[in-house]
Protein backbone atom coordinates (compact mmCIF):
# COMPACT_ATOMS: atom_id res chain seq x y z
CA UNK A 1 0.00 0.00 0.00
CA UNK A 2 2.36 2.75 -1.18
CA UNK A 3 -0.27 5.38 0.84
CA UNK A 4 1.56 3.99 3.91
CA UNK A 5 4.62 3.79 2.14
CA UNK A 6 6.43 6.21 -0.50
CA UNK A 7 3.75 8.22 -0.40
CA UNK A 8 3.87 8.60 3.50
CA UNK A 9 5.35 11.98 3.35
CA UNK A 10 2.05 13.23 2.06
CA UNK A 11 -0.40 11.82 4.54
CA UNK A 12 -0.89 15.21 6.52
CA UNK A 13 -2.01 16.50 2.97
CA UNK A 14 -4.63 13.39 2.49
CA UNK A 15 -5.75 12.58 6.24
CA UNK A 16 -5.11 16.43 7.82
CA UNK A 17 -4.53 16.45 11.78
CA UNK A 18 -6.99 19.15 12.46
CA UNK A 19 -9.75 16.65 10.92
CA UNK A 20 -9.35 14.51 13.82
CA UNK A 21 -10.16 16.77 16.76
CA UNK A 22 -14.12 16.21 17.25
CA UNK A 23 -13.06 12.40 16.74
CA UNK A 24 -10.75 12.39 19.32
CA UNK A 25 -13.06 13.87 21.86
CA UNK A 26 -15.67 11.13 21.09
CA UNK A 27 -13.26 8.50 22.01
CA UNK A 28 -12.04 10.73 25.05
CA UNK A 29 -16.07 10.55 26.11
CA UNK A 30 -16.05 6.81 26.15
CA UNK A 31 -12.74 6.32 28.24
CA UNK A 32 -13.88 7.21 31.85
CA UNK A 33 -11.40 9.83 32.19
CA UNK A 34 -11.06 10.93 36.08
CA UNK A 35 -9.75 14.23 37.71
CA UNK A 36 -6.65 12.52 38.62
CA UNK A 37 -3.39 10.85 37.16
CA UNK A 38 -3.56 10.57 33.34
CA UNK A 39 -4.09 6.79 32.42
CA UNK A 40 -2.13 5.17 29.66
CA UNK A 41 -2.79 4.51 26.66
CA UNK A 42 -1.44 2.01 23.53
CA UNK A 43 -3.08 2.98 20.19
CA UNK A 44 -2.19 -0.22 18.02
CA UNK A 45 -2.43 1.00 14.36
CA UNK A 46 -2.03 4.58 15.23
CA UNK A 47 -0.77 5.76 11.71
CA UNK A 48 0.21 8.97 10.85
CA UNK A 49 -0.60 10.23 14.54
CA UNK A 50 -3.35 12.53 14.02
CA UNK A 51 -5.70 10.91 16.14
CA UNK A 52 -2.95 10.78 18.95
CA UNK A 53 -2.26 14.44 18.90
CA UNK A 54 -5.62 15.58 20.07
CA UNK A 55 -5.47 12.96 22.39
CA UNK A 56 -2.16 13.67 24.35
CA UNK A 57 -3.33 16.17 26.50
CA UNK A 58 -5.52 13.93 28.45
CA UNK A 59 -3.53 10.35 28.03
CA UNK A 60 0.12 9.29 28.51
CA UNK A 61 0.03 7.28 24.60
CA UNK A 62 2.75 4.84 22.97
CA UNK A 63 1.66 4.62 19.70
CA UNK A 64 2.60 1.79 17.73
CA UNK A 65 2.17 0.84 13.67
CA UNK A 66 3.40 -1.97 11.03
CA UNK A 67 4.86 1.04 8.30
CA UNK A 68 8.11 2.74 9.64
CA UNK A 69 7.14 5.29 7.03
CA UNK A 70 4.11 6.58 8.94
CA UNK A 71 5.80 6.39 12.66
CA UNK A 72 7.78 9.03 10.66
CA UNK A 73 5.30 11.20 9.78
CA UNK A 74 3.36 10.72 13.38
CA UNK A 75 6.82 11.56 15.49
CA UNK A 76 7.30 15.01 13.50
CA UNK A 77 3.75 15.60 14.84
CA UNK A 78 3.87 13.82 18.06
CA UNK A 79 7.88 14.62 18.90
CA UNK A 80 6.94 13.91 22.67
CA UNK A 81 5.75 10.19 22.58
CA UNK A 82 6.89 6.96 22.13
CA UNK A 83 6.17 5.18 19.24
CA UNK A 84 7.15 1.30 18.09
CA UNK A 85 7.24 -0.41 15.08
CA UNK A 86 4.87 -3.58 15.32
CA UNK A 87 2.22 -5.23 13.75
CA UNK A 88 -1.34 -5.26 15.72
CA UNK A 89 -1.35 -8.93 15.29
CA UNK A 90 1.77 -9.83 16.99
CA UNK A 91 3.29 -7.25 18.77
CA UNK A 92 4.26 -7.94 22.16
CA UNK A 93 5.63 -5.37 24.60
CA UNK A 94 5.53 -7.46 27.73
CA UNK A 95 3.84 -4.27 29.94
CA UNK A 96 0.62 -3.06 30.22
CA UNK A 97 -1.94 0.04 29.73
CA UNK A 98 -5.05 1.44 31.11
CA UNK A 99 -6.57 1.67 27.45
CA UNK A 100 -5.80 0.13 24.35
CA UNK A 101 -7.48 2.00 21.08
CA UNK A 102 -7.64 0.60 18.01
CA UNK A 103 -9.26 3.48 15.40
CA UNK A 104 -9.76 2.08 11.45
CA UNK A 105 -6.54 0.75 11.08
CA UNK A 106 -8.49 -2.25 12.31
CA UNK A 107 -9.77 -2.58 8.69
CA UNK A 108 -7.03 -4.14 7.63
CA UNK A 109 -7.63 -6.95 9.54
CA UNK A 110 -9.27 -9.03 6.16
CA UNK A 111 -9.93 -12.28 8.10
CA UNK A 112 -11.41 -13.74 11.23
CA UNK A 113 -7.68 -15.27 12.21
CA UNK A 114 -6.57 -11.94 11.40
CA UNK A 115 -9.45 -10.28 13.88
CA UNK A 116 -8.63 -12.62 16.52
CA UNK A 117 -5.02 -11.87 16.96
CA UNK A 118 -5.27 -8.10 17.11
CA UNK A 119 -7.92 -8.46 19.51
CA UNK A 120 -5.91 -10.70 21.38
CA UNK A 121 -2.57 -8.09 20.76
CA UNK A 122 -5.00 -5.70 22.51
CA UNK A 123 -6.27 -7.71 25.27
CA UNK A 124 -2.89 -8.84 26.40
CA UNK A 125 -1.79 -4.87 27.03
CA UNK A 126 -4.59 -4.54 28.88
CA UNK A 127 -4.03 -4.67 32.29
CA UNK A 128 -6.97 -5.94 34.44
CA UNK A 129 -10.41 -3.82 34.71
CA UNK A 130 -8.80 -1.88 31.67
CA UNK A 131 -10.54 -0.55 28.69
CA UNK A 132 -9.99 -1.72 24.99
CA UNK A 133 -12.00 0.24 22.29
CA UNK A 134 -11.90 -0.98 18.73
CA UNK A 135 -13.56 1.64 16.11
CA UNK A 136 -14.08 -0.17 12.23
CA UNK A 137 -14.97 2.84 10.05
CA UNK A 138 -18.23 -0.26 9.45
CA UNK A 139 -19.38 -3.87 10.59
CA UNK A 140 -21.04 -5.88 7.66
CA UNK A 141 -24.92 -4.48 8.60
CA UNK A 142 -23.66 -0.71 8.15
CA UNK A 143 -21.31 -1.74 4.83
CA UNK A 144 -21.96 0.25 1.85
CA UNK A 145 -20.22 1.18 -1.23
CA UNK A 146 -19.13 4.57 -1.75
CA UNK A 147 -17.45 7.43 -3.64
CA UNK A 148 -15.41 10.27 -2.15
CA UNK A 149 -13.09 13.02 -2.81
CA UNK A 150 -10.91 15.24 -0.45
CA UNK A 151 -7.05 16.55 -0.15
CA UNK A 152 -5.18 19.53 1.45
CA UNK A 153 -2.54 22.61 0.23
CA UNK A 154 0.27 23.13 2.49
CA UNK A 155 2.01 26.68 3.12
CA UNK A 156 4.81 25.49 1.56
CA UNK A 157 2.97 25.28 -2.13
CA UNK A 158 2.96 21.23 -2.28
CA UNK A 159 -1.30 19.79 -2.60
CA UNK A 160 -2.76 16.53 -2.86
CA UNK A 161 -6.08 15.47 -4.10
CA UNK A 162 -7.79 12.01 -4.32
CA UNK A 163 -10.50 10.10 -5.51
CA UNK A 164 -11.75 7.07 -3.38
CA UNK A 165 -13.54 4.25 -4.49
CA UNK A 166 -15.36 1.15 -2.28
CA UNK A 167 -16.83 -1.76 -3.44
CA UNK A 168 -17.45 -5.56 -2.42
CA UNK A 169 -16.57 -8.28 -5.18
CA UNK A 170 -17.97 -10.86 -3.03
CA UNK A 171 -20.85 -10.30 -0.35
CA UNK A 172 -20.18 -13.98 0.97
CA UNK A 173 -16.36 -12.77 2.15
CA UNK A 174 -15.07 -10.61 4.41
CA UNK A 175 -13.11 -8.67 2.30
CA UNK A 176 -13.89 -5.82 0.52
CA UNK A 177 -11.84 -3.55 -2.15
CA UNK A 178 -10.97 0.19 -1.83
CA UNK A 179 -8.85 2.37 -4.48
CA UNK A 180 -7.39 5.31 -4.14
CA UNK A 181 -6.55 7.62 -7.62
CA UNK A 182 -3.99 10.43 -6.06
CA UNK A 183 -2.55 13.01 -7.54
CA UNK A 184 0.26 14.92 -6.02
CA UNK A 185 1.25 18.45 -6.63
CA UNK A 186 4.88 19.54 -5.95
CA UNK A 187 5.99 23.43 -5.01
CA UNK A 188 7.93 23.36 -8.11
CA UNK A 189 3.83 22.63 -10.38
CA UNK A 190 5.52 18.39 -10.79
CA UNK A 191 2.83 16.40 -10.71
CA UNK A 192 2.63 12.93 -10.33
CA UNK A 193 -0.74 9.91 -10.51
CA UNK A 194 -0.45 7.15 -7.96
CA UNK A 195 -3.14 4.28 -8.08
CA UNK A 196 -3.43 2.38 -4.35
CA UNK A 197 -5.68 -0.57 -4.05
CA UNK A 198 -6.31 -1.69 -0.70
CA UNK A 199 -8.11 -4.66 0.59
CA UNK A 200 -10.31 -4.30 3.74
CA UNK A 201 -12.32 -6.83 5.90
CA UNK A 202 -15.64 -6.18 7.13
CA UNK A 203 -17.45 -8.59 9.68
CA UNK A 204 -21.04 -8.95 11.07
CA UNK A 205 -21.62 -7.37 14.48
CA UNK A 206 -22.40 -11.15 16.40
CA UNK A 207 -18.65 -11.91 14.85
CA UNK A 208 -17.18 -8.82 16.78
CA UNK A 209 -18.93 -9.63 19.62
CA UNK A 210 -17.62 -13.55 19.97
CA UNK A 211 -14.15 -12.53 19.15
CA UNK A 212 -13.87 -9.76 21.96
CA UNK A 213 -15.43 -12.53 24.06
CA UNK A 214 -13.44 -15.08 23.05
CA UNK A 215 -9.98 -13.30 24.16
CA UNK A 216 -11.31 -12.53 27.52
CA UNK A 217 -12.77 -9.34 27.12
CA UNK A 218 -16.10 -7.85 27.88
CA UNK A 219 -18.03 -5.88 25.28
CA UNK A 220 -20.67 -3.46 24.52
CA UNK A 221 -20.95 -1.47 21.23
CA UNK A 222 -21.57 2.39 21.39
CA UNK A 223 -22.96 3.92 18.45
CA UNK A 224 -20.73 7.11 17.60
CA UNK A 225 -21.65 10.70 16.49
CA UNK A 226 -20.93 9.27 13.46
CA UNK A 227 -23.36 6.51 13.52
CA UNK A 228 -20.00 3.77 14.07
CA UNK A 229 -20.51 0.62 16.04
CA UNK A 230 -17.71 1.34 18.71
CA UNK A 231 -16.69 -1.58 20.89
CA UNK A 232 -15.95 -0.39 24.37
CA UNK A 233 -15.02 -3.62 26.20
CA UNK A 234 -13.68 -4.34 29.97
CA UNK A 235 -11.10 -6.56 30.53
Amino acid sequence: MRMYSDLAPWWPLLSAPKDYAEEAESFLSMMELGSGERPTLLELGSGGGNLASHLQARVNATLTDVSPDMLAVSRMLNPELEHVEGDMRTLRLDRTFDIVLIHDAIMYCTTRDDLRAALTTAATHCRAGGLVIVAPDVVRETWQPETSAGGEDDPAGRALRYLEWSWDPDPSDTVTEVAYAIVTRESNGEMRVVLDRHLEGVFPEADWLATFRDVGLTPRVVRDAWNRHVFVARN
